[in-house]
């Protein structure tokens, strides 16, 4: 979280800054898509090939603007300064600041001390509809994805949860199954559905942002993919987990087997990665 800078939003207005977040096709808030087209249609704003840099605030007198500035490098270098616990002050050259909208488009749990408590600008003042947070009270398409940034983030914490004895599912006969075979064979339409729609990425390349691929310990990827319904995280040097609109707060494991890490790694080939 960032500490209180101040920078311009317009007409000379003051802007307080909270945080900014990146909106790019490697990196974008996934609550608000599934991809990065989805992503910047929330928030009004064309897919530009490099991306957007969201600055969020309050003006003087409380109201929440989100700052939409094409310097993707500026605020990158201010979320990594902050994240170090290093001051950065945050200010976009006003000629690269693409728009000013009203409202916050995530939650932020903070406020500019001395200032009104966080409200939409006066939507008499002509400023449009305010942006807003998804809903995630209940589960679904935001929830769901949001689950998925957790069990990319704690890997190590969900990963010790599975007991890889459980992927094997007897099959009237012959060798067990195991990993993706299981799945696959033992009868689950979702985690069917979904491999099979992930095998089709690889055939036609879906919106961009789909499949997106960060850094993990050792020369492993971090994978993830998302599509109509469900998400997918995997590492390439391991087991994936999926997560479905229709089954709320499940966390289904795939197990390797023979078929997966082949799988996974024409995944990490074809997915957008962070400059």
């Amino acid at each position: 979280m960032a500490g209180t800078e101040e920078a311009a939003v317009a007409d000379d207005d003051a802007l307080y800054v909270l945080t900014a977040v990146l909106v790019t096709p490697a990196q974008f808030p996934s609550v608000l898509g599934d991809d990065y087209p989805q992503a910047c249609g929330a928030l009004g704003l064309a897919p530009l090939a490099d991306g957007y840099g969201l600055v969020l605030g309050q003006d003087g007198e409380g109201a929440r603007w989100t700052v939409v500035t094409d310097d993707v490098s500026l605020v990158a270098v201010a979320i990594a300064s902050w994240d170090c616990g290093m001051e950065y002050d945050l200010s976009p050259d006003e000629r690269s600041v693409v728009t000013a909208l009203p409202g916050w488009p995530l939650a932020v749990a903070v406020a500019v001390p001395g200032l009104p408590a966080p409200h939409d600008p006066d939507p008499d003042a002509g400023t449009g509809p305010a942006l807003s947070p998804p809903d995630t009270s209940g589960w679904g398409p935001a929830q769901r994805r949001l689950g998925a940034d957790e069990i990319a983030v704690q890997w190590s914490t969900w990963r010790e949860q599975v007991d890889d004895s459980s992927f094997a599912v007897a099959d009237g006969g012959g060798p067990e199954p195991t990993g993706e075979e299981a799945p696959a064979r033992g009868g689950h339409g979702g985690i069917r559905r979904v491999l099979a729609e992930v095998r089709a990425y690889l055939e036609t390349p879906p919106p961009l942002g789909r499949v997106r691929s960060s850094f993990a310990p050792g020369e492993a990827r971090t994978l993830r993919a998302d599509g109509p319904g469900w998400s997918l995280v995997a590492r390439t040097d391991d087991i994936a987990f999926v997560l479905l609109d229709d089954e709320p707060g499940e966390v289904l494991p795939v197990g390797r087997g023979p078929e997966l890490p082949a799988l996974l790694e024409s995944l990490d080939r074809m997915a957008v990665r962070p400059n």
